[in-house]
């Protein structure tokens, strides 16, 4: 019996995979490591995102003799999605293993900017 490991991101933090790009300058050079765990904006791909930021709910109740069933958590979804490329401040992100592979772990917060491929109606019909 083959068990499958998920990966479950929470609150309000990102799941990202380092743009690969980012190790070599545009005149070829590759970058080692510590220089580039030293820039202070780095870039990557949403893979995951968590659920968002909870919401009190109004309606529940600490008395566990009345009877009310617990409600749902309710949350604020983040902006970022998945596919999505993320600008973000590194020194805000949390280095990872997943079965063999780095990832980022990021709180929405220090995303500064997304990057969303959408596609328009003219781009479907000719697809």
């Amino acid at each position: 019996m083959k068990a499958k490991k998920n990966l479950i991101i929470v609150g309000d933090r990102v799941l990202i995979d380092l743009d690969e790009r980012m190790e070599k300058t545009n005149a070829g050079l590759y970058l080692p490591p510590t220089v580039r765990e030293k820039e202070k904006v780095q870039g990557g791909y949403v893979v995951k995102v968590g659920p968002g930021y909870p919401v009190p709910d109004s309606g529940a109740t600490d008395e566990p003799w009345s009877g009310a069933k617990k409600r749902e958590i309710k949350y604020i979804p983040l902006q970022a999605a998945e596919g999505d490329y993320a600008i973000f401040l590194r020194e805000s992100a949390i280095e990872i293993e997943f079965e063999s592979k780095k990832y980022l772990i990021v709180p929405q917060s220090a995303i500064l900017a997304l990057v969303r491929t959408e596609f328009t109606e003219e781009q479907e019909r000719l697809s």
